[in-house]
């Protein structure tokens, strides 16, 4: 549905910013149902090993940047676009038009009640409608297919909850890989919900839980250098979003 260029096999938006915002109108007063996903290079390193995976990112209806890694590698014109930053506009858009959403993940009612104070701060008429920190979902390999393993009985209550709230808009923050793959799994059976996306730790940014790299390392895309020095147990994540990602890009020149 989007413009596109494919980044070691995965669909990535040419769409600005603006653009993207106007496709995210459109698909709220379109008939259907409608995904956005968040590729960073981890994400498309993951996804080089897991084609259920690279099915699922493939699915979506917008797939934003959101790694200055990939608009540097690529051969078209890429804009970068934040997925807490996007977050925030549609919740923009939500509160302007009148659309509701709900907050599923975290892990935490805490992170989700200071997460809550921070929206409706910002966006004072937003109609959060309910919120829910989650479950607890592993990976499992099932033949050549990572799936998802959790507790059925406890999805189905996320399930009613959201479905009871009437929600039109959903973020999904279980971190990428398991985010996208509930989406994918579980969206046909919320029928009230138009637009469900897949936010990362964009809860735990606008919460205040974890602080964002100062503006001048986000414009330079050196945030993940930020990210390593207060959190050094990301070393390994940090590695293969820009080492590991920049040799597959090269050698794959796709």
């Amino acid at each position: 549905m989007f413009d596109s260029v494919k980044i070691l096999g995965i669909k990535i938006s040419k769409l600005n910013k603006k653009e993207s915002l106007e496709l995210v109108s459109n698909f709220l007063v379109l008939q259907g149902q409608y995904k956005i996903f968040t590729p960073n290079p981890e994400m498309l390193v993951d996804a080089r090993k897991d084609s259920y995976f690279r099915k699922v990112l493939n699915n979506s209806d917008l797939n934003i940047c959101d790694g200055h890694g990939i608009k540097f590698l690529s051969k078209e014109k890429i804009t970068v676009i934040s997925g807490v930053d996007f977050m925030l506009d549609i919740c923009k858009i939500a509160e302007q038009e009148k659309y509701s959403i709900f907050l599923l993940g975290s892990g935490s009612d805490i992170v989700l009640e200071k997460l809550q104070k921070k929206l409706q701060n910002s966006f004072p008429k937003l109609k959060i409608v309910g919120s829910n920190p989650g479950l607890k979902i592993d990976l499992k390999l099932e033949e050549d297919k990572v799936s998802l393993d959790f507790d059925k009985s406890k999805n189905e209550e996320i399930i009613k909850n959201i479905n009871e709230s009437n929600a039109s808009i959903l973020f999904v923050a279980f971190g990428h890989n398991k985010q996208e793959k509930w989406i994918y799994e579980n969206l046909q059976n919320l029928p009230k919900v138009k637009l469900a996306m897949g936010v990362g730790g964009s809860f735990d940014f606008i919460s205040g839980k974890i602080k964002r790299a100062p503006k001048f390392l986000q414009r330079f895309g050196l945030e993940w250098f930020y990210r390593l020095i207060i959190q050094p147990k990301r070393f390994m994540r940090i590695l293969k979003a820009t080492i590991i990602f920049t040799y597959f890009k090269i050698t794959n020149n796709k």
